[in-house]
């Protein structure tokens, strides 16, 4: 792809995200194509069906996350072995890395996106395979983030804190957005302390 064409794909990306906050699993081509100021044909040059789309809006949005994640831990991708992680300046601050993550939960744009995409994995298993990739690359990037803290405990151990880490910030975003509940200070600071005993305690 060009400059030029990756440009405009990042354009009617951008367009199309908003259309999925705005309008969720009611997100049309055309609502989308309306919103990049293009005709639908010249949406479905860069993506011929509505599902590739979505898909695409999804991927690049947990992609984001997941980048914010990699800096908040210092956690990269060793070279020779994409599936390995390590820090080259040693393990971040747990609470500075719970702040960070919270710290998404307060743009509401980016947590209604986040809901639909948990509404359109319930009914689409192209979108699930994407969703449960994310939530794999997550989870394993919290256990590496534990196993470095503390390389006394035991694998499964480290594993099944990231994976309780992981539901309990998730499930969090939720009530913290007003979407099933409301929030206060003095959730917000228990959460902040339970999410990092989770890390290392």
């Amino acid at each position: 792809m060009t400059r030029q064409g990756g440009v405009r794909r990042t354009q009617l990306l951008d367009a199309a995200e908003a259309v999925v906050v705005a309008k969720g699993a009611d997100a049309s081509l055309r609502a989308i194509a309306g919103a990049a100021g293009v005709r639908v044909g010249h949406l479905q040059h860069y993506f011929p069906a509505r599902a590739d789309l979505i898909k695409a809006v999804l991927e690049r949005a947990l992609d984001r996350s997941l980048e914010r994640l990699a800096e908040a831990t210092g956690l990269r991708t060793v070279r020779d072995d994409p599936s390995a992680l390590e820090s080259p300046d040693g393990a971040a601050n747990p609470g500075e890395v719970v702040a960070v993550l919270l710290a998404e939960q307060e743009d509401p744009q980016l947590v209604r996106l986040y809901v639909e995409v948990w509404a359109l994995a319930a009914r689409d298993e192209d979108i699930a395979a994407v969703v449960r990739e994310f939530y794999r690359k997550y989870v394993a990037h919290v256990e590496a983030f534990v196993r470095q803290g503390r390389p006394d405990w035991p694998g499964e151990f480290c594993r099944a804190r990231a994976e309780t880490f992981v539901a309990l910030v998730e499930g969090a975003a939720l009530l913290r957005s007003g979407i099933a509940g409301s929030r206060s200070a003095a959730m917000d600071e228990q959460l902040a302390w339970c999410a990092s005993q989770l890390l290392r305690d």
